[in-house]
């Protein structure tokens, strides 16, 4: 009776799904060095795993100083947003299968903000972008004795722009947010959006002009990183050519 179990047990070890896998980080202690540098760890992974679940893996059983943000891991906090094989990317959302584990898969922290230790970065300079925006409902007059009522279609016009988590994978993608840290950026621009176009907001000419000036949203070079890098499928580059085409014509 015991053979059969023995060669399910041989069976099964010959089927593991488990790969060797090599994750190339970007490590920046400022404590010990001013310098960043690749450090190299091999996991034995299950190709399905996700990179957030490597990276757990070398905290918990390899180097317990490695630092990294996380939360939810499922895709809705947005705060594990990292360079996976050079493109921004949720680790919690990129399976390991899918970014060539037969190679050193490279992590490291997203650009244009200021690494502060391995794979964290500043975000301050982010936040206050989305903060300057104004993204909350603005009305006058008295409170209302019953809810804002809103049309299907008044809701659509800005559904996409809701999607935003606030990751920074779209504005740490940009090229111009690269070179110059005082453009708003396209995740405020979006936050900007959602608001502008909502039909019971009445501060939409003020964050138009907001966006107005010289590092708001003419500084948009169209380059489409943005919408690419949005781990939500959000429509980036349009909403951003829909407030500018709401400036020229000042019809919202």
């Amino acid at each position: 009776m015991s053979t059969p179990v023995l060669e399910k047990v041989e069976a099964a070890s010959a089927a593991s799904p488990y790969i060797t896998v090599t994750l190339r980080i970007r490590r920046f202690k400022p404590e010990v060095s001013a310098d960043a540098y690749w450090e190299d760890f091999q996991l034995e992974l299950d190709p399905k795993e996700r990179v957030l679940d490597a990276l757990n893996k070398i905290k918990w059983d390899l180097d317990g100083s490695l630092t990294y943000r996380r939360s939810c891991a499922h895709g809705i906090c947005g705060s594990d947003a990292m360079r996976i094989n050079g493109k921004n990317r949720l680790a919690c959302k990129t399976l390991i299968k899918d970014v060539n584990p037969d190679k050193p898969i490279t992590v490291e922290p997203i650009k244009g903000l200021t690494q502060l230790k391995d794979l964290v970065v500043d975000m301050e300079p982010f936040f206050q972008a989305y903060r300057d925006v104004m993204p909350f409902l603005v009305t006058k007059g008295n409170e209302p004795t019953r809810e804002r009522l809103q049309s299907a279609e008044d809701r659509e016009r800005f559904d996409d722009t809701t999607k935003c988590i606030l990751c920074a994978a779209c504005t740490s993608s940009c090229p111009v947010f690269w070179n110059d840290g005082q453009y708003f950026g396209p995740a405020a621009i979006v936050n900007a959006h959602r608001f502008i176009f909502d039909s019971r907001d009445e501060a939409g000419e003020q964050r138009l002009e907001i966006l107005n000036d010289r590092d708001g949203v003419w500084r948009c070079r169209t380059t489409f990183n943005c919408t690419d890098a949005c781990p939500r499928g959000i429509e980036v580059t349009k909403a951003i050519q829909e407030v500018k085409r709401a400036l020229i014509t000042r019809r919202i």
